[in-house]
Protein backbone atom coordinates (compact mmCIF):
# COMPACT_ATOMS: atom_id res chain seq x y z
CA UNK A 1 0.00 0.00 0.00
CA UNK A 2 1.22 3.52 -0.73
CA UNK A 3 0.35 6.79 0.96
CA UNK A 4 1.27 10.17 -0.49
CA UNK A 5 3.44 12.00 2.04
CA UNK A 6 4.80 14.96 0.10
CA UNK A 7 6.46 16.43 -2.97
CA UNK A 8 9.99 17.12 -4.12
CA UNK A 9 10.71 20.87 -4.12
CA UNK A 10 14.38 20.84 -5.16
CA UNK A 11 17.09 18.47 -6.35
CA UNK A 12 20.84 18.79 -5.85
CA UNK A 13 22.25 16.63 -8.64
CA UNK A 14 25.90 16.82 -7.54
CA UNK A 15 25.12 15.19 -4.19
CA UNK A 16 21.97 13.21 -5.18
CA UNK A 17 19.78 14.87 -2.56
CA UNK A 18 16.13 15.71 -3.01
CA UNK A 19 14.32 18.23 -0.83
CA UNK A 20 10.99 16.79 0.26
CA UNK A 21 8.20 19.02 1.53
CA UNK A 22 6.51 16.60 3.92
CA UNK A 23 2.75 17.25 3.87
CA UNK A 24 1.45 14.38 5.98
CA UNK A 25 2.59 11.36 7.91
CA UNK A 26 6.12 10.87 9.15
CA UNK A 27 9.26 9.71 7.42
CA UNK A 28 11.88 7.62 9.17
CA UNK A 29 15.26 6.23 8.21
CA UNK A 30 14.61 2.71 6.92
CA UNK A 31 11.19 3.54 5.42
CA UNK A 32 10.53 2.47 1.84
CA UNK A 33 9.40 5.23 -0.51
CA UNK A 34 8.17 5.48 -4.09
CA UNK A 35 9.06 8.65 -5.99
CA UNK A 36 6.86 9.22 -9.02
CA UNK A 37 6.64 12.04 -11.51
CA UNK A 38 6.57 12.88 -15.20
CA UNK A 39 9.86 11.09 -15.89
CA UNK A 40 10.59 9.69 -12.42
CA UNK A 41 9.42 6.33 -11.12
CA UNK A 42 11.49 4.36 -8.63
CA UNK A 43 11.40 2.77 -5.21
CA UNK A 44 14.10 3.05 -2.57
CA UNK A 45 14.80 2.76 1.13
CA UNK A 46 15.46 5.97 3.04
CA UNK A 47 19.12 5.80 4.07
CA UNK A 48 19.44 9.26 5.59
CA UNK A 49 17.30 12.28 6.45
CA UNK A 50 18.54 15.78 7.11
CA UNK A 51 16.69 18.78 8.52
CA UNK A 52 18.60 22.06 8.21
CA UNK A 53 21.86 20.17 7.51
CA UNK A 54 21.55 18.04 10.67
CA UNK A 55 21.04 14.28 10.41
CA UNK A 56 17.82 13.08 12.03
CA UNK A 57 16.08 9.71 12.37
CA UNK A 58 12.60 10.97 11.48
CA UNK A 59 10.75 14.02 10.18
CA UNK A 60 7.24 15.38 10.66
CA UNK A 61 4.93 17.32 8.30
CA UNK A 62 5.82 20.93 7.66
CA UNK A 63 9.54 20.28 7.72
CA UNK A 64 11.47 20.47 4.46
CA UNK A 65 13.77 17.47 4.62
CA UNK A 66 16.74 16.42 2.55
CA UNK A 67 16.88 12.78 1.53
CA UNK A 68 19.57 10.93 -0.39
CA UNK A 69 18.00 9.65 -3.61
CA UNK A 70 19.16 6.82 -5.86
CA UNK A 71 18.26 8.59 -9.07
CA UNK A 72 17.44 12.05 -10.41
CA UNK A 73 14.21 13.56 -9.14
CA UNK A 74 12.32 16.64 -10.30
CA UNK A 75 10.37 19.41 -8.66
CA UNK A 76 6.77 18.34 -7.99
CA UNK A 77 7.55 14.61 -8.09
CA UNK A 78 5.20 12.94 -5.63
CA UNK A 79 6.69 10.93 -2.77
CA UNK A 80 4.74 7.97 -1.41
CA UNK A 81 5.52 5.98 1.72
CA UNK A 82 5.23 2.26 1.00
CA UNK A 83 3.70 0.14 3.78
CA UNK A 84 3.14 -3.59 4.13
CA UNK A 85 -0.68 -3.42 4.40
Amino acid sequence: MEEEIGRITHYFSKINVGILELSKGTLQVGDSIHIKGHTTDFYQKVESIQVEHASVDSAKPGEPVGIKVEGPVRENDIVFKVTED
